[in-house]
């Protein structure tokens, strides 16, 4: 029997490929706009990590949006993920901006190594870190902050519950209920 996350996030993977065709066809604000709704956040937290400037973060979310505004018609579902696909897009465009800011600086050996296979890797390992960090924000503040206290801090249960002033049971079940709360925003994610 398939289980909820898993029909979930082929729901959501198939209303973010409807989307992706809905640009295809010509249709450009609402797909666009809706697409910008679940990426540009993310896309701009990696601008961020990447380049340490909001304003090249700005850049790189807009470069990434306008590629995929222009590239819609070349998403192939059957290939890859929306997520993948907009990714992909956004490390092109991340290269493409660092090679127009750089000539031959430390920033160029940033880009070499961008296009590197271990490049690959530290992008992918980005995004990763992202993503989980993007679930853990989107868990309520108490569930969050056991989260944090407990594997950011390195507290214990039992230190956790004297620093928040609340009984270690309650500590437990926030712990619980949160672990389980981020298994399924990763499951939905495909981080899982």
């Amino acid at each position: 029997m398939e289980s909820f996350p898993t029909r979930e996030r082929d729901r959501v993977a198939n209303e973010e490929a409807l989307l992706v065709a809905r640009l295809a066809a010509g249709e450009r604000e609402e797909p666009l706009a809706e697409l910008y709704r679940i990426y540009g956040r993310r896309i701009y937290g990696l601008g961020l990590r990447l380049f340490g400037d909001r304003g090249l973060a700005e850049e790189l979310v807009q470069e990434t949006f306008l590629r995929l505004w222009r590239a819609s018609n070349r998403f192939e579902p059957g290939r890859g993920t929306v997520r993948a696909f907009v990714f992909t897009l956004a490390r092109r465009a991340g290269v493409d901006l660092l090679r127009r800011r750089s000539s031959r600086s430390a920033e160029a050996i940033a880009v070499e190594d961008l296009d590197a296979p271990a490049g690959d890797e530290a992008f992918d390992e980005l995004v990763l870190a992202l993503d989980v960090r993007d679930a853990l924000e989107s868990l309520s503040p108490k569930h969050r902050e056991v989260l944090e206290l407990h594997y950011l801090a390195d507290m214990t249960q039992t230190q956790i519950a004297a620093r928040l002033g609340v009984p270690l049971g309650t500590v437990k079940t926030r712990t619980f209920h949160a672990l389980r709360a981020l298994r399924e925003l990763l499951q939905e994610r495909d981080l899982l």
